[in-house]
């Protein structure tokens, strides 16, 4: 645990446990083994990039850190997204590149994430590989979001669970080389905004919210085959 940690969430605790103990981490340790003699520039790749699910509890609830990417983007302009981006010259691993870009978006400190896993990969339709890295944030009250006004226009948290549920849920039949599947909306409302949830950043936090609360949502997922196709980690 970080030694930042004010934390007593049984639930945290629990997860971070189980995700240690399970295939996630191993192969999360084995990754890293196998990177330690990679020098600075050789893991970078064009088509790879890592996002960070970084998980807090708040008032006996999980929440995820989310952000709504700036009009400015060239790409995915005010759309809904994880912190997280391309691979760099200096990124060693995906854990790596997950943290910084995070720090880069939000200001979020790396050492106050706790990254308990390195998920399997989604594949995007461009041929991006996009890791989703699962992080805790133990102490929610040290982290002071700053974010780049050039990447992002605001933060916000969202009920991780609300991913299960069908509960403001939308969805379109969509069809791709002869797969039909669904594109999943989630509408989260704050005091000031209304914030749709959706495309392959729904569909990491469906796959990585039914491996964390350890049941299939409340609806069929039915995602995009393309998203799973083979591919190489490194």
């Amino acid at each position: 645990m970080n030694s930042n940690s004010v934390s007593t969430s049984q639930k945290l605790l629990d997860l971070c446990q189980r995700f240690r103990q399970s295939k996630s981490f191993s192969s999360l340790s084995n990754d890293l083994a196998k990177r330690q003699s990679y020098q600075p520039g050789n893991f970078k790749r064009p088509n790879r990039s890592a996002v960070l699910i970084c998980l807090f509890e708040e008032e006996d609830d999980i929440y995820v850190i989310l952000t709504k990417r700036s009009s400015k983007l060239s790409s995915y302009s005010g759309h809904v997204s994880l912190p997280g981006g391309r691979t760099d010259e200096g990124d060693t691993d995906d854990i790596r590149t997950a943290l910084r870009e995070a720090e880069e978006e939000i200001g979020l400190d790396p050492a106050l994430v706790d990254v308990v896993a390195v998920l399997e990969p989604f594949v995007t339709k461009e041929n991006v590989i996009v890791v989703p890295v699962l992080g805790i944030l133990w102490n929610k009250h040290v982290f002071n979001p700053v974010p780049n006004v050039e990447e992002v226009e605001s933060i916000f948290y969202a009920p991780f669970d609300m991913f299960l549920k069908n509960e403001n849920r939308r969805h379109e039949e969509r069809e791709y080389e002869g797969d039909r599947y669904l594109l999943h909306y989630f509408d989260f409302k704050t005091r000031n905004e209304t914030y749709v949830i959706w495309a392959l950043t729904a569909g990491i936090l469906i796959s990585t919210a039914s491996l964390v609360y350890q049941r299939p949502p409340d609806f069929e997922p039915r995602m995009p085959k393309f998203w799973k196709k083979n591919h190489s980690r490194f």
